[in-house]
Parts: C-alpha cells; sequence; structure tokens
C-alpha cells in the first residue's frame, strides 16, 4: 500500500511537471515596431542617413528652392496690394476731410451772412 501511495504520487508530479505550460510573459507580448530616424532600413549599412541630412537634401533640392521663390513673390504680391489699398483708403479720407471741412466753412459763412443780415 506504501508503494502504491508513492507510485501514484510520484506519477502525478510527473505528469503536472511535464505538462506543457504557456508562460504568460513571453508569449503576451505583442511585437512593438521600432521607429528609427534613420532613411535606410538597416541603419548600419553603407550609404544609411540620419533624417536630418535627409531633410538638409530635401530642402536644397531644385524643387523646394524653386516653392520658396514663388511664396516669397506672392507674399511680396500681397504687400504691395495691402500698400495700394492703404494709400487708397488715406486718399478717400482726406477728400472726405476736405469736404466736410468746406461744408462746414460754408455753413460758417452761411451762418455769419444770416447774422449779419439780422443785424
Amino acid at each position: 500500500m506504501k508503494n502504491l501511495v508513492f507510485t501514484v504520487f510520484v506519477f502525478s508530479v510527473v505528469l503536472t511537471a511535464c505538462s506543457k505550460k504557456e508562460t504568460a510573459g513571453f508569449a503576451a507580448q505583442e511585437d512593438v515596431k521600432v521607429q528609427y530616424d534613420t532613411a535606410a532600413i538597416d541603419s548600419f549599412s553603407n550609404g544609411a542617413a540620419s533624417m536630418d541630412v535627409v531633410r538638409r537634401i530635401k530642402m536644397s533640392s531644385q524643387k523646394y528652392q524653386d516653392s520658396l521663390k514663388q511664396a516669397k513673390i506672392l507674399q511680396d504680391q500681397e504687400k504691395k496690394l495691402k500698400e495700394e489699398l492703404e494709400k487708397d483708403n488715406k486718399k478717400k479720407l482726406e477728400e472726405e476731410k476736405k469736404k466736410t471741412d468746406e461744408g462746414k466753412q460754408k455753413a460758417s459763412a452761411a451762418s455769419t451772412q444770416n447774422e449779419n443780415k439780422n443785424q
């Protein structure tokens, strides 16, 4: 009887020890995609360039330089249009001031004439 209990105990220990168990830590990890700051697939290969160098190369390209020139031309045109509008507005304001001043002068002249006639 002792041998039977001992063998059952050893058999149950062997079964539990040899059973397939999934490790929660290793299998549960998700594949994380790491973002590198290099343009090449392998950052240690020949021709690998950092993103700063790639950006400088793109900025020195002819297409980029042309777009900068075009943007500057558009800004200059907008600036000229604003200046012209300001000049036109100033002229209109000056003309309105002259008209109102003339109107006031005429009104004051008429009122003085009316006062002279009344006396």
